[in-house]
């Protein structure tokens, strides 16, 4: 978690607190330890946010203290609201419980004229189509892409047939009916897209590889342009 985002959520815990909150309960909600608990909420409170109390007793925050209101038009409102019910459907519960927390939080800082408008707008979404993975964690795989890391899986293609990959994961394709992982293939030696609900196994390795530069993305779009990512599908 980003430091601003820790800032942030202790606030917003406070906020709601009903009792003084001690910096061991905050650091096992935050899942991070008591001292940098202590320094967030110095940081805090350095920049004038009306936190009192101290290491031993507990935390409160000063009643009547509120953020100042974010300031969104009702198109923007409603793209955020929709955003939010779409990912829920994309079989990745890393993602749909993190568009719950952003739908949380704005609804918590809104003016309560705005905040029906989000909580219950009659915006309705289908479930989709795209089966469940259970052979990988997409949290990893989001994880991989970001820091450039390998990854190891066992593959069933669409003719039944088991195999072992490392792959290079380089993007993600949310579609309806299925999930892809855009990747390189060491085993082919070149990019192939894998359906997550096909994947049996998977490992997050160590090795990293390299983006060339972001060649390796430019590659991966000009095949994409060319197949639109399910043609290829192993």
């Amino acid at each position: 978690m980003r430091r601003t985002d820790r800032l942030f959520d202790i606030i917003q815990t406070l906020r709601v607190a009903k009792h003084p909150m001690t910096a061991a309960a905050l650091a096992e909600q935050l899942e991070v330890n008591i001292r940098t608990v202590y320094r967030d909420i110095a940081t805090l409170q350095a920049r004038r946010i009306p936190i009192e109390g101290a290491a031993g007793i507990g935390y409160v925050l000063r009643r009547g203290f509120d953020l100042p209101p974010l300031m969104f038009t009702a198109d923007e409102l409603d793209a955020i609201t929709v955003g939010a019910r779409l990912v829920r459907r994309l079989r990745d519960p890393g993602l749909q419980d993190a568009a719950d927390s952003v739908l949380a939080k704005i609804t918590t800082i809104l003016p309560e004229a705005l905040r029906r408008g989000v909580v219950a707008a009659p915006f309705y979404v289908s479930k989709g189509q795209a089966e469940t993975p259970t052979g990988i964690d997409l949290s990893d795989v989001r994880f991989a892409i970001r820091e450039t890391r390998k990854m190891r899986i066992t593959y069933t293609d669409a003719r039944g047939q088991r195999s072992n990959r490392t792959i290079w994961p380089i993007a993600m394709a949310y579609y309806v009916d299925a999930t892809l992982i855009g990747a390189w293939c060491e085993l082919r030696e070149d990019y192939r897209h894998f359906r997550v609900e096909r994947i049996v196994t998977s490992t997050l390795l160590d090795t990293t590889f390299s983006t060339d530069g972001g060649k390796l993305m430019e590659g991966w779009l000009a095949q994409r342009a060319m197949d639109e990512a399910t043609a290829r599908a192993d």
